[in-house]
């Protein structure tokens, strides 16, 4: 059973929703120059953009695929 493949409904939501929150953060962190809470607002950012790409990988890993 691979719910991320069964669930894509799911998936494609929590993939959009972690995108604009994450890209809002960096956004609205890079408009604060020369703060610390921003560069902390920034950071917390790419970890949901990280997060989305990783929930957009997972249906796909561990197939037979190419190997290196």
């Amino acid at each position: 059973m691979n719910y991320w493949k069964e669930h894509a409904s799911l998936r494609a939501v929590l993939i959009a929703l972690f995108f604009l929150a994450g890209l809002a953060l960096v956004i609205h962190g890079w408009t604060m120059t020369g703060r610390l809470s921003g560069l902390g607002l920034m950071i917390v950012g790419v970890i949901l953009l990280l997060s989305a790409l990783m929930i957009y990988n997972k249906p796909f890993e561990g197939g037979k695929g190419p190997g290196l």
